[in-house]
């Protein structure tokens, strides 16, 4: 019997307790652009790529994860070039931007109101 195979981000982040299993990745589409209010990427390289498919006026739709972060730097680096540690430090990255970033939607969010 063959055991199912588990994406070493999925397992470093399930040590966590944060269950991806069911999270399914799609390419962006320019329907997004209409479709979200803010479309984050991880790095340089998605960044442009979302920059070429947006229309001109969702150019300021898209963001880098780490615009959110206190971290030096903008890219999340990927983690499949190196050891098991570097797991653990994208999802170190990954949730202290978020916290950052749920920050600035709690601040948007109270300044409209």
């Amino acid at each position: 019997r063959m055991a199912a195979f588990v994406w070493p981000i999925c397992e470093a982040a399930r040590r966590r307790g944060i269950d991806m299993s069911a999270l399914r990745a799609r390419q962006l589409q320019r329907s997004d652009f209409a479709r979200f209010d803010l479309i984050l990427v991880m790095d340089d390289e998605n960044h442009r790529d979302a920059l070429a498919l947006a229309p001109p006026a969702g150019h300021q739709r898209v963001r880098r994860l780490l615009e959110f972060s206190s971290q030096v730097g903008d890219e999340v680096p990927d983690p499949y070039y190196g050891d098991a540690a570097g797991f653990e430090t994208v999802l170190d990255l990954i949730e202290e931007a978020c916290r950052g970033l749920l920050a600035e939607v709690r601040r948007i969010s109270a300044a409209s109101h």
